[in-house]
């Protein structure tokens, strides 16, 4: 007999082999997966909708395929959330937004459609920014961070990262227009990966700047992002920027090992303007990694962070042209982080988006170049470790000059599409998370996969559990 509340704690990698011999019913699993996400999501706040209903329904389906033989691969049975800017056939779907918030969708999007075939069973939609920016519209309660409730939860696909750690679903999808994977996952201690653009199909998920949107995994280990990758990933008709790359069994990949593999790393460029935290759990990851047989070498990335004065910029156009159907008629319903976005975007002339796509360009040559040297580069998730919300408030808009520094290692992979993975490497002494991610070639997200994987076996950072995210 398994103790389902440990159980609900666990990676994916450990609990389908329990669903595919039967040791644990996938309706059990579901039912106190979703006692558990009653008694602890009311202080959180990582779902908007809970599909109670749903679930079951899947999970009963679920335990009688398995119990026909019929096993349809790890992600069976397997309880997951939903960022909710991912349409779901007749369930509302509200990008966190008034403008949206009777919008029922009347077909599912394209990675729905794929983690149903496969057998996953959805949990409810989670909880986001205002159309996936950085700022919560007022009539909408915002996610706590489940390592202190007074710090940051990591901006737009903060409800994935939050019930994700705090094992109120055992994965999650998030988008990542200019850190929106990584801030969370690295806010909150877990695994995130944007994949290459292209990777994924958007088909059917609300965009908030179309040039730059990524959809990927968060997971509480490198394995399990593996996992739903394998089953999000592919070619997609009705997304013409999908990729058509070959096939790749990202566990197999995973289980090869990292050794001899090269690390990159620009020492200034993890130094400057960031928070010593996250530097030194950055150089002593490399430590780590050197340990794991991995070569650790000098990359030059000076210049990179140009490319984030044009962050704004670009997003404000992309969400401006996505948003004309209602901006400027229903303007006073959006709240005011986002309304902000789209009332700069009509200030932002043609010479500086021009400007901006011509840097995108050399920012993707700069990293091509440094990833012919090395197979991935390392550097911090993020500027600093979760900031106090007093200092980032949910509804308040950050001056554009603010923005720049806070996107320095997210947004540069976002403009040149280049796969990235964040994964926790320290604490710092307030008991929060820190975070690095590793940035590959493009297509090569099991190189990425492997590195991170080694990392995360030389290390136990990935085991800890947020004091907020106890026994239910």
């Amino acid at each position: 007999m398994h103790d389902l509340d440990e159980l609900l704690t666990q990676s994916i990698s450990v609990v389908a082999p329990l669903l595919e011999r039967g040791e644990v019913s996938p309706v059990a699993l579901v039912d106190a997966q979703l006692a558990r996400i009653a008694a602890l999501d009311g202080e959180l706040r990582s779902y908007l909708r809970v599909t109670a209903d749903l679930a079951r329904t899947q999970a009963r389906t679920a335990e009688q395929e398995i119990r026909a033989g019929r096993y349809l691969g790890p992600l069976h049975g397997i309880p997951l959330g939903l960022k909710d800017l991912i349409c779901t056939r007749g369930i509302p779907t509200t990008c966190a937004s008034s403008i949206l918030r009777d919008f029922k969708p009347l077909l599912d999007a394209a990675i729905v459609e794929r983690f149903n075939a496969a057998g996953a069973v959805c949990l409810g939609k989670l909880n986001l920014t205002e159309f996936a920016l950085y700022g919560y519209h007022p009539a909408f309660e915002y996610p706590r961070n489940p390592w202190h409730p007074d710090y940051w939860a990591g901006v737009s696909s903060s409800g994935s990262g939050v019930a994700t750690a705090a094992s109120l679903c055992f994965g999650a999808i998030g988008t990542d227009t200019g850190g929106s994977i990584r801030f969370p996952a690295a806010a909150c201690g877990i695994v995130g990966l944007k994949p290459t653009f292209g990777k994924v199909s958007r088909h059917g998920i609300f965009p908030l700047a179309d040039t730059l949107d990524h959809i990927g995994p968060m997971t509480r280990s490198v394995a399990d992002c593996a996992l739903l990758l394998s089953v999000m990933e592919g070619r997609d008709e009705r997304d013409p920027a999908t990729r058509s790359d070959p096939k790749v069994d990202y566990q197999a990949e995973i289980a090869r090992g990292a050794a001899g593999l090269r690390v990159g790393i620009d020492r200034d460029y993890c130094t400057q303007h960031t928070d010593p935290a996250m530097t030194e759990a950055t150089f002593r990851a490399c430590f780590i990694l050197q340990g794991q047989q991995l070569e650790v070498q000098d990359v030059d990335l000076s210049g990179i962070t140009q490319i984030c004065d044009y962050w704004l910029p670009t997003c404000a156009v992309d969400a401006l042209l996505r948003h004309r159907e209602w901006f400027p008629a229903r303007a006073a319903e959006y709240g005011p982080v986002f309304r902000a976005l789209l009332e700069y975007g009509l200030t932002v002339s043609a010479e500086d988006y021009a400007r901006g796509q011509k840097l995108r360009l050399s920012t993707t040559a700069l990293l091509d170049k440094a990833l012919q040297r090395v197979d991935v580069i390392v550097c911090p998730a993020a500027p600093s470790p979760a900031m106090l919300q007093s200092l980032f408030p949910p509804q308040q808009v950050a001056p554009p000059e603010a923005v720049a520094p806070l996107v320095r290692y997210s947004a540069p992979s976002n403009f040149s599409g280049h796969p990235a993975i964040t994964l926790p490497n320290g604490f710092t002494p307030e008991g929060l998370p820190t975070a690095m991610q590793f940035i590959g070639r493009h297509g090569e997200e099991a190189t990425l996969l492997r590195v991170a994987a080694a990392y995360e076996r030389a290390t136990s950072w990935q085991q800890r559990r947020p004091p907020l995210a106890g026994a239910a």
